[in-house]
């Protein structure tokens, strides 16, 4: 009697602790733990698991939908995302996380598009990735063509008259520069010259020594390169005396670029949110720091907890619903999702989110927080294959 007494106990505990007829959201990440994008997904993913954490232990989704999280190691390469993402819909998953670069996910567009699975990525920030992509499509990050006209605005305003830029045509990212010239001669800057260079190049003295020559000087240099490249390109032109100010983007948001010492002081660039005492971004870093025992050293530990959020609250949406096709429709119309690092918003916008871009100056290898600035609509340059 005693032991029937005791299993019943357990029992209504369980059933208590548990959501009843709890339903569950698959989630497949075809995304990037080794290789050259690691560095940038893998922060992501810390910060979706956190945020899929906090989702599970508070009931599910509505209480009574839990999320899994089913995931795969592309490598950084775009046929294995291919393969991974046809895996992750063969094991019936409703939605997809994608890589942070647009060249990647874009491998994936026959399966999310034959399969109707809403796909995100990380945090690519090329516009062409959904109008390519199609409605199944989704990215997570201020556009590149937006932070563009937010860095080149700001340079205006600084009073700078000329500037160069340098970008890579290896991937739709690193071309973000030719939209930043299009701003800065839109309001009525001078560009100087540009000059190209391959993703992993190592010596980047020649066109340090070129820009170095130049008369008059550029009072700005713009480039979306990110590590490896972006730190050997800012050694080459301080050690050739180039002293412009050197703006840069989301993809130097990273613990490296505060250590680069006097040769990183003053770099300016675009990236996805602030920490202000008491804003959600910095109860985001609370929560990172409770959960990992260290503080967050990039805001794209944010910006993946942002995307469960999104996905989580597509579901809602949909009125609870785990269809792929209901999440995707629900996702399309959601407006204001509030976000760690800002509100977001899909509604209207083919994909793209509308969200916060911010700019941050490196000053004694801290953040300095220069402003969080709306791009003029106007001068926002059309997505484009570049």
């Amino acid at each position: 009697m005693k032991k029937t007494l005791l299993a019943s106990t357990m029992v209504a505990a369980a059933a208590f602790a548990a959501p009843a007829f709890a339903e569950t959201l698959k989630i497949g990440l075809a995304t990037a733990q080794t290789g050259g994008l690691a560095g940038y997904d893998g922060p992501v993913i810390v910060g979706l698991h956190i945020a899929v954490d906090e989702i599970n232990a508070a009931g599910g989704i509505n209480g009574n939908i839990m999320i899994e999280l089913i995931e795969k190691d592309v490598r950084s390469d775009a046929a294995q995302t291919a393969i991974a993402v046809q895996e992750l819909a063969d094991e019936g998953v409703s939605v997809i996380v994608l890589p942070c670069d647009a060249d990647p996910a874009l491998a994936a567009i026959g399966t999310v598009t034959s399969a109707q699975i809403p796909a995100i990525s990380t945090c690519a920030s090329s516009p062409t990735l959904p109008m390519i992509g199609g409605d199944f499509m989704f990215a997570n990050f201020p556009g590149d063509n937006v932070q563009a006209t937010v860095s080149a605005e700001w340079a205006h305003q600084q009073g700078h008259k000329s500037a160069y830029i340098i970008y890579s045509p290896d991937s739709q990212y690193t071309t973000m520069p030719l939209y930043f010239a299009d701003v800065f001669e839109a309001l009525g800057g001078e560009m100087l010259g540009q000059d190209t260079h391959s993703i992993g190049q190592q010596d980047f003295s020649a066109i340090a020594t070129r820009i170095a020559a130049l008369n008059p000087q550029p009072d700005v240099i713009m480039t979306s390169s990110y590590e490896p490249d972006f730190p050997s390109m800012l050694k080459a032109l301080r050690a050739a005396g180039v002293t412009a100010q050197m703006i840069g983007s989301d993809g130097i948001d990273s613990p490296t670029t505060f250590s680069l010492g006097d040769v990183g002081e003053g770099v300016v660039f675009t990236t996805a949110g602030y920490a202000t005492d008491g804003s959600p971004l910095a109860e985001f870093n609370a929560k990172y720091e409770a959960a990992s025992g260290k503080p967050s050293e990039t805001v794209f530990n944010a910006v993946g907890y942002d995307l469960a959020i999104v996905v989580a609250e597509a579901v809602k949406a949909a009125g609870g619903s785990t269809d792929p096709v209901a999440i995707r429709d629900a996702m399309a119309e959601l407006e204001n999702v509030r976000g760690a690092t800002s509100l977001i918003t899909y509604k209207g916008t083919n994909g793209m989110p509308v969200r916060e871009v911010t700019l941050i100056r490196v000053n004694g290898g801290e953040r300095e927080l220069v402003g969080q600035p709306s791009p003029t609509a106007e001068l926002i340059p059309a997505p484009r294959m570049q």
